[in-house]
Parts: C-alpha cells; sequence; structure tokens
C-alpha cells in the first residue's frame, strides 16, 4: 500500500524535504531563472511563514550542485552543469531582541560557523572584515566564486523599527556587516537577500546600490506561496480529506480554502496566491482553522493601528501608489506599508491609467484574526464577547434574527467596557468588529458610512438586509432600508429576503429595539 505524502509543516530545508516524503511544488525553474538573470544580487520580501526560508535553502542546495536532489523537478532539464559553489548561508531570524553588544556577538557566532570549514584571519577583528576574509579564503580555498545567501536579513531590526534610539544603533551594525559585499563583488557568483521589511537602500545597503529588488515584479509573483493551479495538481488527496471531514464535495471544500487562505497578490497581474501555512497546515488536519494569524503575536500591529490612528474598518480598502506600500517601514508616515509586507492587506486590483493599486485584506482569516485580535480595545473580556459572536450566528443560521438580537442586547448590557467609551464612532467601531466576526460563520459585507452600520447577511436559506442606526430608531434604520431599493438590487439571488432595522442605544450601550421584516 502506497504511503500517503505528508505536508512539510514548518519543513525549511529543502534536503529534508525531498528526501522524506514531503508534498514539493516545485518552483525550481524560477529558481534558474533568477540565478541566470541580469542582477546578481537579489533582495524578496514576502511575509512570515511564506516559504522564504525553504527558498533559501533551496538556493543553497542548488548552488552546492546537489543534483541528485532535484530529480524529476524543472530545472533538472535546464541545469547542464551542476557547478558546486562554496555557499555561506546566514539565517538572521533568531537575531531578535538583542543590543549592539548582543548582535555583533550574534554575527560572529554565525561567522564563525564558516570559519570552522574555511580559516578565520587573526587580524580580521570587526564583523565587517572577517565577512570580506571569509569570502576572499572560500574562493582561493575552491577556486569557485562564493554565493552568499541571507535569509530574513531584515529580523535583527524588526523589533526596534520605530525605535528613534535603538534603530540607528543596530541598524549600523548591520550596515556595517553588508558592507563587504560590494567590495567583494570579484569574488561573488550570487547574493541572495530575503525579508519581511524594505529598509531603505541608505539605511542597510549604502554601499550595495546594484541590489535587485523582484517583489513585485510579475515573473517572480508565485516564487512563494502557492497557486491554486499547484494545490489541485498536488494535494488532491488532503482536499478530498478535507471534504469528507466537512462533509461537502471536493469543489466545495476547495472554495472554503479559497475563501480562508487566499487571495494574495504581490504584483498585478498576478495569479491568486494562497498563504502556504495556512493551507497547508489545513490539509494536513482536515480542518480549517486559523493557522497563520494565530501564529504570530499582533500586539505590535495593534500598538501601530492605535499610534497610526487607524479604525477597524480602515484596515483595508486603501488605493495609494506602489511608493507609499512598497518603501521603507522606518520612516513610514502611515501604516500601510508595515500592513502590506507583514501580509495583513494585500494587492487586489491596479489601474495603468493612475498607476494606483487597490490593497484590502487577503482572506477571511486574516480578517477574522484582525478583528479578534482588536476586541480588547473595546471590552474587558473579548472572550465573552467571540461566545456570544457565535452563539448569535448559529441563531441567524438557524432563521432566528430576534433571538440572536436579543442575545446581543443582554451581552453587551452586561459586558464591561474599557474606559476609552467616550468618543465619536466607538460604538460603531464595535459593532462593525461583531458583525464581521459573525462572518466567521456566515457570508457578511459590512459598511460604516457615517453614524450606522449597513450590511448584507447571507445563509443558505435567507439573504439579510440590516441598517443599523445610533441614537435614532429602529424606524428610522428601516425607512433607510426603503431608500436603497434593496429588493431590486438582490432579486437574482434567490432567497427571501428579510428587512432588519435595529437601533443602537450609546447612553444605555446596547441596542434599544429592532424591527424585522419579510419582503
Amino acid at each position: 500500500m502506497e504511503q500517503r505524502r505528508l505536508y512539510p509543516i514548518g519543513i525549511q530545508t529543502f534536503s529534508k524535504l525531498r528526501e522524506g516524503n514531503y508534498v514539493y511544488v516545485d518552483k525550481t525553474e524560477l529558481v534558474y531563472r533568477m540565478t541566470h538573470g541580469a542582477s546578481s544580487y537579489i533582495f524578496l520580501s514576502r511575509p512570515r511563514r511564506f516559504g522564504k526560508s525553504l527558498l533559501t535553502s533551496t538556493l543553497r542546495s542548488y548552488f552546492e550542485g546537489r543534483k541528485e536532489l532535484f530529480e524529476g523537478l524543472a530545472i533538472e532539464k535546464l541545469e547542464r552543469e551542476w557547478t558546486s559553489y562554496p555557499v555561506l548561508h546566514f539565517d538572521m531570524s533568531l537575531g531578535k531582541h538583542l543590543d549592539r553588544e548582543g548582535l555583533e556577538h550574534y554575527l560572529g557566532r554565525r561567522l564563525s560557523e564558516w570559519e570552522a570549514i574555511y580559516g578565520r584571519d587573526e587580524n580580521a577583528l570587526m564583523v565587517n572584515d572577517r565577512l570580506e576574509s571569509l569570502i576572499k579564503r572560500a574562493f582561493e580555498q575552491t577556486g569557485q566564486k562564493v554565493v552568499v545567501l541571507i535569509d530574513e536579513y531584515d529580523a535583527p531590526l524588526l523589533d526596534v523599527v520605530h525605535e528613534e534610539k535603538n534603530l540607528p544603533v543596530l541598524r549600523n551594525v548591520m550596515r556595517n556587516f553588508y558592507s563587504p559585499l560590494k567590495a567583494c563583488d570579484p569574488y561573488l557568483r550570487f547574493v541572495f537577500l530575503t525579508g519581511i521589511t524594505k529598509f531603505s537602500q541608505l539605511s542597510i545597503f549604502s554601499e550595495l546600490n546594484n541590489i535587485k529588488n523582484i517583489s513585485m515584479l510579475p515573473e517572480y509573483a508565485s516564487i512563494c506561496g502557492i497557486t491554486e493551479e499547484e494545490m489541485r495538481e498536488q494535494m488532491g488527496e488532503g482536499i478530498d480529506r478535507l471534504a469528507g471531514n466537512l462533509g461537502v464535495t471536493p469543489e466545495e471544500a476547495l472554495e472554503v480554502l479559497k475563501q480562508n487562505y487566499d487571495g494574495y497578490h504581490f504584483t498585478w497581474p498576478s495569479p491568486d496566491i494562497y498563504n502556504p501555512f495556512g493551507l497547508l497546515n489545513a490539509l494536513a488536519d482536515g480542518r480549517i482553522d486559523s493557522y497563520w494569524f494565530g501564529s504570530g503575536t499582533p500586539t505590535y500591529l495593534v500598538e501601530m493601528l492605535r499610534k497610526y490612528h487607524v479604525i477597524p474598518q480602515e484596515i483595508g480598502n486603501r488605493k495609494c501608489v506602489a511608493a507609499d506600500f512598497d518603501a521603507p517601514t522606518e520612516r513610514m508616515t502611515s501604516i500601510t506599508p508595515l500592513l502590506y509586507q507583514s501580509g495583513y492587506i494585500t494587492i487586489k486590483g491596479y489601474s495603468a491609467f493612475s498607476g494606483l493599486y487597490k490593497l484590502d485584506i487577503p482572506n477571511k482569516e486574516v480578517r477574522i484574526g484582525l478583528m479578534r485580535s482588536l476586541l480588547p480595545n473595546y471590552v474587558q473580556r473579548p472572550a465573552e464577547l467571540n461566545t456570544m459572536v457565535a452563539e448569535m450566528a448559529e441563531m441567524i443560521y438557524n432563521g432566528d434574527m430576534d433571538g440572536a438580537l436579543r442575545l446581543m442586547r443582554t451581552y453587551l448590557t452586561t459586558i464591561p467596557y474599557c474606559d476609552n467609551t467616550h468618543y465619536e464612532g466607538h460604538y460603531q467601531q464595535l459593532l462593525y468588529v461583531i458583525f464581521t466576526l459573525i462572518g466567521n460563520y456566515v457570508d457578511v459585507e459590512v459598511r460604516t458610512p457615517q453614524g450606522r452600520v449597513d450590511m448584507v447577511l447571507r445563509t443558505p436559506s435567507m439573504l439579510y438586509v440590516i441598517e443599523l442606526k445610533l441614537d435614532k430608531s429602529a424606524e428610522a434604520a428601516m425607512e433607510q432600508i426603503d431608500l436603497k431599493d434593496y429588493p431590486e438590487r438582490f432579486a437574482l439571488c434567490g432567497l427571501p429576503i428579510v428587512k432588519v432595522g435595529i437601533n443602537f442605544s450609546t447612553e444605555k450601550r446596547t441596542i434599544e429595539g429592532w424591527r424585522i421584516t419579510s419582503l
């Protein structure tokens, strides 16, 4: 009996993946193209857990000439020589939460690992001198030009990116470390750097002015992540298993995967890119969960949203030119570069006329994760509100909108709010978060024009058109629905339409009244 292939959860070493019984999505044609292009200095930015480390490891195996690992892959037919080059692979991911001395010690240890192979010049004391000496020694001892791979180059700086005191100090350490790369050009075959954020060239790579940023080039759109075509070709067994667990058809399971983990684009035009960490975990476990969002700590993000005064409904749905989001984060004047480069928003469209990109939250997993992480800004016991949302969704799904609203009124009356409720828009934001969270269970589209919330909520058996007023009346909310001529807009949906008018009292801190009318 053939052994079931495994999904490579957290495996970042190419050789381990290829030597084991793991699914591998072949990116080697793009690897060959990248390593034989006009530039031999390449930078790639992608969000965390998007396959950057595996790509770096793939490059290492390729440049080490390990032909046997590439049998059956696209590059096997492209590469003829399989030359073995000396490869210096530096993983910066553990160089976090360090002061200047700690960071210099960390870099020194990374250099020592390679100096154990190629030897050390005792006169080279500083990390930049040691790196320069190391490159030259590797070249002289092997007779081959050297490959330098630096994974997560920005990891030591991410924690201090907005600290005016510490960022310049650590940035100077890193700039000093990278400085020999240009001077050593005659000895280098290829230099590759990955990271999450884009630091300005002047601040980090002041000497390295010939580095090519491929992050937004269409030909490399799918170099990290998984396309739907790749998923269908390689992961049919996992899709069938998920479908069985969910009690749906394989095509319906694909749609669920798409809603939760798809939707990334790092250029335009681009194929839809699935978040590999979320997708592979879902297929390995045979269930849907918040894998990617749950694997990070959004505390810093929430702090930045507060610093830049970004309310929940303004996180997505942005329009801007590339320079406003594919931009250095250490001098950003809005939160857009951080949201984009961290993977919380992504490209959803582009106008060639205006040069404007449309940016929005990529998928349901990220949207729900963001809203849940924002709940502590509004209520003191967010777990209770999550329970309320789940119970409300179940009632709405079963056609009991009146029961759902009674439950909501009770919860909002008793739940302790945070202290900062006395500003315009607070309750509107809270209601936006609540109804967006309901979207984890049923299809919902929420908008927040001034002083109200309107939404369209769809279950398998019903379409709810909901208008929520603040400090008005349920009747006024119902009149607003009638003004919009919703029945005509949704006549083709094939579902019974129910109008729901709700009024929220900021004095009572809960919904005060509602009306429900079937068309």
